[in-house]
């Protein structure tokens, strides 16, 4: 089974930091009320200690564990993903159900040159995140190929 690309997790760190920032803002913002209006002063401590969680939870902890998880495999017949952070999640995708494949990239994505390949069936998309652009590209038209394939053997 392959990775995903190393870069992903400073990705995702990015995002968990972006993602604290407005949980930081609102908890100064609570802090700001709590002088204003005189209320309880352990709401800041109980405020304080959930950002921080938070910030731990999202910027360090969350990303190494889906990191470490994410797994995929491109077959003949079927695209294998696995993934989850608490419940380990696996799905087989046969290649007679692809419709089509994407690539995407965000500007955070773009800047450290990785794609999300977009798989998309008639009934759902899968998603394999963080993959160097250049593999990505080549999955995308290698997933293409065996989806034609599999579709004219039928």
């Amino acid at each position: 089974m392959n990775k995903i690309s190393d870069k992903a997790l400073k990705v995702w760190r990015i995002t968990g930091m972006l993602h604290s920032l407005i949980i930081l803002a609102i908890y100064f913002g609570v802090i700001t009320l709590v002088s204003f209006f005189d209320w309880p002063s352990w709401i800041i401590l109980c405020g304080g200690v959930v950002s921080i969680l938070y910030v731990y939870i999202f910027v360090y902890l969350f990303p190494n564990v889906k990191w470490k998880r994410w797994r995929y495999e491109v077959r003949e017949k079927e695209i294998e993903l696995q993934s989850g952070i608490i419940f380990k999640k696996r799905t087989l995708v046969p290649m007679v159900r692809v419709q089509h494949v994407d690539t995407v990239e965000g500007p955070l994505l773009r800047r450290y040159h990785l794609a999300t390949v977009t798989v998309s069936t008639a009934a759902t998309t899968h998603h394999i995140p963080a993959i160097d652009t250049t593999e990505a590209d080549e999955l995308r038209s290698s997933i293409s190929a065996l989806a034609r394939v599999a579709k004219d053997d039928v």
